[in-house]
């Protein structure tokens, strides 16, 4: 019995058991690292995918008539957004927490809030104003030095995107009681000027 217990003392004195020992303790700490890159890429990703697909939704929202906005309900040119939306979404890879069912809600200012949760954790919230009042430009005349503030109504989307992060679950190798929240709500938006 004592000879297998001084062998033992042998081998953990050896270069090979420190190698294994330093290798135990650093793999915790590699795989949160490799963990926290792929997953803050990930949210990256998804901000400039959702950047993208804003200005291309607020981009054909722009082109669309404003003749439907005094309907009832939700408009045929609003809800052609959402779906625009929608679909740029879905072919990014994106999740789209079944925005491709949810219904506007109006507000003001020609808005429409389409909420869903969907498959989502957190909420999906797209916002369309087809009358965001603060869009001017700048303009000169000819013949004349002085400048002119010209408002002009513009379309606006806004959208707010759960991201869920995956660091979480894997933090709490190195720090037992870590939290970090499992969501993120990624915001942006995008104003182009009315055609119409």
């Amino acid at each position: 019995m004592e000879g297998r217990g001084r062998t033992r003392c042998r081998l953990l004195k050896t270069t090979e058991a420190s190698s294994l020992v330093e290798f135990a303790i650093s793999l915790p700490l590699l795989v949160v690292l490799v963990v926290g890159i792929f997953d803050f890429g990930g949210a990256f990703n998804a901000k400039q995918e959702l950047n993208n697909g804003m200005r291309e939704g607020a981009r054909f929202a722009a082109a669309q008539p404003t003749n439907d906005l005094g309907n009832t309900g939700t408009p045929a040119s609003v809800d052609a957004v959402r779906v625009m939306v929608d679909s740029y979404l879905k072919a990014e890879r994106l999740n789209d927490c079944n925005l491709d069912s949810a219904t506007g809600i109006p507000g003001g200012d020609q808005s429409w809030t389409f909420a869903t949760t969907g498959s989502c954790l957190g909420t999906l919230t797209l916002i369309v104003s087809r009358g965001f009042p603060s869009c001017s430009l700048l303009a000169t005349g000819y013949g004349t030095p002085n400048p002119i503030n010209v408002n002009i109504p513009c379309t606006r989307l806004h959208i707010s995107y759960p991201y869920q992060w995956h660091f979480n679950s894997v933090i709490r190798l190195v720090v037992p009681g870590a939290n970090y929240g499992p969501l993120l709500q990624i915001q942006t938006d995008a104003t182009v000027p009315n055609m119409n």
